[in-house]
């Protein structure tokens, strides 16, 4: 019996023990974690106080006030602001007046631009130098009788030509020898000129010219057209109130799979069974709006090409809502009466 109590009392006394040892555990964690907390809300208490004076710098509050100087300076601002809000009000009421031309110099800071009619790019290549010679003399204008028409009739006229693939050789020089006389080039320094690449060099030609001049329109003409630039800025002038005008004698026509054929196109199973084409606008002379060169430059990448640059041209314009002009003055070929041009 007295072993048994002896023993209940020392099993009491163990416990007591064991219960003493766990509360001073849980009493330090409940220490430790009361000091973190605290000191985790006097990091964020810090850092409330930092962000606070942050947004005060910033929104022009507490100490960083703006000064009178630059309230003066802003006042100036809103008041110039004002009269340019004017200025831009009369100018809209006088061009609806009919008192501006349509080809106005517009200014953009420090940079002058004078808005042009159009751009026409006559695609031409190596070995042609007679036909260039035959344009100058029949139609285009050479020295400042070509700057003249620039200003004037708003209407901006280059030979279109790309690069020998031998950079520097005889062909580049010749080019090179030839602008400096007539500065009539423009040259495609990105593109190799060779025939089968005659669809990228109008893609590349677009891209371009949209870069150098800002105009209404971008015609691309081929070096063996006959052209009456007095006559092509009229048709224009009509359809400037068409911000996607894509202007052309229209086709279409039977899709050639022999490789036999002249006009022979590779993709012809593209095409469907029928092998047809779909709208086009002949090669010849072919206008397009601002607003579907820009499309042309900002999809450079992902428009494809085919084998021929009037179907190429035609094919990055289905699907858009592209007013196709069939301009019966543009077909050349055909000789037709009040034709505006003439193949040679």
């Amino acid at each position: 019996m007295r072993s048994s109590r002896g023993s209940n009392k020392n099993r009491l006394s163990r416990s007591v023990f064991q219960w003493r040892i766990i509360y001073l555990i849980l009493s330090m964690f409940a220490t430790m974690s009361a000091f973190f907390v605290a000191y985790r809300l006097w990091q964020e208490a810090e850092s409330r106080v930092y962000i606070v004076k942050e947004l005060d710098s910033r929104t022009g509050q507490g100490d960083s006030a703006i000064n009178v100087e630059d309230t003066l300076k802003v006042i100036e601002c809103r008041e110039q602001n004002k009269k340019l809000s004017l200025l831009q009000a009369e100018l809209d009421k006088a061009k609806k007046e009919g008192f501006v031309s349509k080809h106005l110099k517009e200014t953009k800071g420090t940079d002058e631009k004078k808005k042009i009619l159009a751009v026409v790019g006559i695609l031409t290549g190596f070995g042609r130098r007679h036909n260039r010679d035959a344009i100058r003399k029949a139609w285009m204008p050479t020295g400042t009788t070509l700057k003249k028409m620039e200003d004037e009739k708003g209407v901006v006229i280059r030979f279109v030509i790309g690069k020998s693939s031998n950079r520097g050789d005889s062909s580049d020089s010749n080019i090179s020898n030839e602008n400096e006389k007539t500065n009539d080039f423009l040259i495609l320094n990105n593109h190799v000129e060779v025939p089968e690449e005659q669809p990228k060099k109008t893609k590349l030609f677009y891209i371009d010219a949209l870069e150098r001049w800002d105009a209404e329109f971008y015609v691309k003409v081929n070096d063996d057209i006959y052209l009456n630039i007095d006559a092509l800025g009229a048709i224009l002038s009509n359809h400037v109130n068409k911000p996607r005008a894509y202007i052309g004698c229209m086709k279409s026509g039977g899709v050639y799979s022999k490789q036999s054929d002249k006009w022979y196109e590779p993709e012809w199973w593209k095409f469907g069974d029928k092998k047809s084409y779909f709208r086009h606008a002949s090669g010849e002379i072919v206008a397009v709006s601002r607003a579907l060169a820009q499309f042309i430059s900002i999809n450079r990448s992902i428009l494809r090409t085919y084998a021929h640059d009037d179907v190429s041209v035609g094919s990055w314009f289905i699907g858009l809502d592209v007013n196709h002009v069939d301009e019966g003055k543009f077909c050349c070929s055909s000789w037709s009466s009040g034709a505006i041009c003439a193949a040679s």
